[in-house]
Parts: C-alpha cells; structure tokens; sequence
C-alpha cells in the first residue's frame, strides 16, 4: 500500500549561495489592487545545475514565483512585496531586470509577448544583439539555438506564420541564445504535440549536463516531470506544499490528484487494478517497461501470432447516414511565404460527430480549421458547409453555422465585461433584446461563469476565458463548434471540466471538431480521429483504429496515449482487443483474470 508522502511547507536555506542557485524566501506577495496576497510564506532553495518541475493548480502561484526570479517582481509588478529572491547571487530587489536577464533567461507563458522579429533569425537574434555581442558569435547562437529547438530550416520564415507549438519553440531558442545560467520557463510546452514536448524536455536535460544550466520549470506534463526532474515542488495557494522526488509524488494517485495535479496513466492504471483486488502486492511501476512486464508475467496470456489490425474487433464509429455538413475537395493552401500547408485534403464529415484532429506542430491542422469558417480560402480546391462552396459565402455568413475558438482565447475577446463579449455577436446578427438576454445567461450558465457576467475578462484566468470564449460561440448557436486547443494551459481538473462541456455539447446534438495534442482526451472523447501530416491527412478513422497504426504514427510524429501503447505491447502475449483508454485496458485485463472490475 502506498502511503501520503509528509507536508513539506520549508526547505532548507543555502548559507553560501553560488552561481546557478536559487534562493526564495518571501513573506508575502500582492499584486496592486488585488485583495489577497498570491504569494504568502514561499521558501525553497534550488541548487547550481538541478532541473526542478513547479506543479499545483491553475491559479496556485506558479507563475508568480518565477517572475520572482528575473525581477520582473517586484519592478514591473510592483505590489506589496515582502521578502528577498537571491538568483545567481543576485540580489532581484537590487538588480535591474536588464541586469538579471542576462543571466537568467525567462521563457513566459504567453509566447507572443516574448516575439519580436519579423522573421524566425531575426528574432532569435535579438536577445544576443542586444548584449552587443558580435555578428559571427550571434550567428553561432542563432543556428545552434534552433538546430536545439527543432527550427533548422526555419530561419526565413515568417514569425506570424508559425503554428503556437512552432512559435513555443522560437521563443526557448531565443532565450537559449542568451546562454543563461538559470533558465526558468514557464509552461514551456503547453501547445506542443507530445513528441514536441519530449524534444523539449531532453533539450533542457541535455543543458543542465552539459552546461550545468539550472532549470526551473512550470507546467501540466507530469509523464516528462516524472522522467527528467530531481524533484517537484508543489504549490498551494502560494506557498510550497509538498516538495519532493517526481516518483514519490507520481506512485500516488490519490496525492497527485488531491493537488490538482493530473496523474500518469501508467500509475492509473496501476491504481485500478490494485484498490479493486485484481492482484495482491502490486508493486509500484512509474514507465511503461515496468507495467508492461509486470502485466505479462501476471496475467494468463496465451502467445499470438496474430497482430493485425481486425476491422470487426473495432467499434464501428461511422455517422454516414447523417447528413455531410463539412466536405473539403482537393484542398490545397498556401501561404505567402509560398510554404503549402495543405495538400489535396479529401473528406466528409456527418452531422455530430466528434472528431479530434490531431498531429505535430505544423501538420495543418489549424490551417485546415480556419477555411472552415472562412477566415482562410483556398488556393486550389473547394471546401463545402452544409452544401455551400465557402467561395460564395461571406465570413459573416459562415459565422452563423461553424462557431470557432481560437487557441488563444485573447484573439477574439475584446468587451469590458463577459455579458458583453457574450451579446456583442447577437447584436450583430440583429437578435432581440429579450433573446440576447436568455442567450446570453444560458451561454454563461452552461460554461459556469454567470455569478462572473460583470467581470472584467482579463481579471480571468486563461483557463476561464477559454470558456468565455466558449460562451461567445454557444450564444450563437451554431450547429459546428470547431474548439482549437480547447485544454491548454489548464490543469487537470480545469482539463476535466472544458472536456465535459464538449461532451454535453455533442450530445445535445452539435457536431465538434476539437483539434488537440493531448491524444489521452482524443482517445477518451471522440469517436473519429484524422491525423494530419505535412499537409496531408494520413489516417482516419476511430481511435482504436488510429491509434493502433504504429509505423504510421511515428512517420507521422504522434505518440499515441499511454493505454494504447501498453495495449500494443500486449498483443504480442494474447491480448486481443484494442484499448486505448484505461477503462478499456483494465477491463480486458479483467477479463483475462475472470474478476470484475469497475472503473469511472
């Protein structure tokens, strides 16, 4: 049985601080105007070269900590700040941010706020120019700083025509050209595809080795904290509440989940299969290899040969005797830039399905979801909505029938409360006072946010204005809802939350094309996946179809979720069916065993 592991509130101090450390002793910290202190008794310590993970809730201070780091508090975000931060041993309080950011490089959260060039060289090029450095040593950073980040090749192109994952990548190349001490990021990955975010993390690993760079790092991606980080601190309420090694806090569901933080699927899996009795003394397992092994020595399996994909053992998902309300024919795009980001996409897509659209940054995925509502228009083919050619029709016109969110919710909120970002579509479409009133507080008691409809939306965390944003397109009650990134950012519990309200969407009849990089929630939700890459469609079909596809997947760049993965592996001792969500894996296992299980 696994035990709590003990309340850390403190840690110890460094009496000598060197180079590359962190020191954080801070009272308190309130943001000017705010009524709570987002900071309240913070102490940790970090040592020259470790690589620490910063996990908790939306809205437990993360964010806040690390801008401590470079000084940004308390110079540019004044408040009430009491305490001291010591990095690199400097003092932040005495340092002018300037001063600091050369040592210690910042990777924000909002990656558009940290890019500044035209073209991907030039900003890359910046940091570096400004600290004077010379044009030969700047363009050594720049080509070594994007070869880091995956972006060879990429240095002419067009910064505003980069994907959010391929803009993630530009913004850490460009701190890495700074070459800092202390690299601090702060959900560095949340827009990246999982074999982006793997890239990044064993960049950050590789750093710390070899440089011995010190790394601080905020984010969701508990398989990678769990594989690369010496230890995870947990914040609450903004003050350390836990703090420890990465597999004491991952072996633990109850624990992980009790601090909003979302749990490993292999540890899940672990998790149900030992609190409902299948078997007795099952031993921790933090990776794939250790689950795998375990289940195939414990379970009764009989080898098989057979390991293809069998059509009649998969679910069928198929909606063809709905109406067709997207149909794309030969769809090609390009972009001024002459880079082509679709090529000859054929398909149908009925009336409410649920369909994810997933592969890497770049793929086309985003690109191929804009024509849907005519914020883009073919270079060659056509794509048709309910029937019409988008060539006819007016934007305007297609906002009545496809509803889109953006990846960035700050793209298409502008209104100085939520009731009014809410009603300023209706007015447009001429709706009556009465109905925008009804519209409006249904769209916002539907998302959760009616006691907010007098609030500010920049007061909201990101997390609530992707649900504004929600609202907005729920007000106008378009039969497509096309949601771009509908999780990133939110912690598990806020992931939960956005994933249910898509579900009752779909069940009340809407059809949701939800374009995502998290493959467990494409796995969990929808009933149709199309993987794009380099422009093209390369699968398509339901997920225990997809996501069984291997060699495609990885000439693709997709890692498939953890269930499916594990549920591949064990084909080869007899497993016959074809999970790829934990409920799915845990019931054959079930089986195989003769008991029953029940997971939720």
């Amino acid at each position: 049985m696994i035990t709590k592991s003990p309340i850390i509130t403190q840690s110890p101090v460094l009496t000598k601080p060197e180079r590359g450390s962190v020191i954080v002793e801070v009272d308190h910290y309130k943001y000017s105007n705010a009524v709570a202190d987002t900071l309240k008794g913070l102490n940790f310590s970090i040592s020259k070269g470790e690589f620490i993970g910063l996990m908790g809730r939306t809205g437990a201070g993360k964010t806040t900590s690390l801008m401590l780091l470079n000084g940004l508090i308390p110079h540019f975000f004044e408040g009430d700040f009491k305490g001291k931060v010591l990095a690199n041993t400097m003092n932040t309080q005495r340092y002018r941010i300037q001063t600091l950011a050369r040592f210690i490089g910042l990777v924000m959260q909002d990656t558009e706020t940290q890019i500044f060039g035209i073209t991907v060289e030039k900003d890359v090029a910046f940091g570096p120019s400004n600290l004077r450095y010379g044009k030969e040593k700047i363009h050594e950073l720049v080509g070594k700083s994007l070869k880091a980040v995956g972006l060879s090749g990429y240095e002419k192109r067009i910064t505003t025509e980069l994907s959010g994952g391929e803009k993630q990548r530009l913004t850490i190349a460009g701190v890495l050209a700074m070459e800092p001490e202390i690299l601090v990021l702060d959900e560095p990955t949340s827009e990246l595809d999982p074999e982006g975010r793997l890239e990044i993390y064993k960049l950050l690993s590789s750093l710390r080795k070899e440089n011995e760079v010190t790394i601080i790092i905020s984010g969701h991606d508990s398989e990678e904290m769990l594989q690369f980080t010496d230890k995870i601190l947990v914040l609450e309420h903004g003050s350390i509440c836990w703090q420890g090694k990465p597999g004491e806090l991952f072996s633990d569901v109850k624990l992980t989940e009790s601090f909003g933080i979302r749990p490993t699927e292999v540890s899940e899996i672990r998790d149900h299969l030992s609190s409902n009795g299948q078997k007795e003394n099952l031993p921790v397992c933090n990776s794939i290899d250790q689950l795998v092994e375990y289940i195939s020595q414990s379970y009764c399996f009989k080898p098989s040969s057979n390991l293809a994909l069998n059509s009649t053992a998969i679910k069928n998902s198929s909606q063809s005797d709905r109406p067709v309300v997207i149909k794309a024919v030969d769809l090609n795009f390009l972009y001024t830039s002459s880079k082509s980001a679709l090529r000859n996409i054929n398909l149908e897509i009925h009336k409410g399905e649920f369909v994810a659209l997933i592969g890497k940054n770049g793929a086309g995925k985003t690109t191929f979801s804009k024509h849907l509502n005519g914020l883009l228009r073919p270079s060659f083919g056509d794509v048709f909505i309910n029937g019409r050619n988008i060539k006819t029709v007016s934007t305007s016109e297609l906002s009545k029938e496809v509803g889109y969110v953006f990846q960035n919710p700050d793209h298409q909120i502008f209104s100085s409360t939520l009731w009014d970002e809410v009603e300023y579509g209706l007015k447009n479409l001429g709706i009556s006072e009465n109905d925008r009133k009804t519209r409006v507080m249904e769209a916002l008691k539907f998302v959760g946010l009616e006691e907010l409809k007098e609030r500010h939306p920049f007061t909201l965390g990101k997390g609530e204005r992707q649900k504004l944003a929600v609202a907005t397109i729920l007000a106008m009650e378009t039969e497509i809802l096309v949601i771009d990134e509908p999780t990133t950012g939110q912690d598990w519990e806020g992931t939960k939350r956005m994933m249910t309200m898509m579900e009752k969407l779909h069940k009340r009849g809407h059809t949701i094309l939800a374009i995502t990089h998290n493959m467990r929630l494409a796995a969990e939700y929808a009933n149709r996946v199309i993987v794009f890459a380099n422009g093209q469609i390369v699968l398509d079909g339901p997920p225990e179809e997809v996501f069984y596809e291997q060699e495609k997947l990885q000439k693709a760049s997709v890692t498939p979720p953890e269930s499916a993965i594990i549920g591949n592996r064990l084909r080869s001792y007899g497993l016959e069916d074809f999970p790829v969500t934990i409920s799915a894996l845990v019931d054959q296992l079930c089986q195989k065993s003769h008991g029953e299980i029940n997971v939720n």
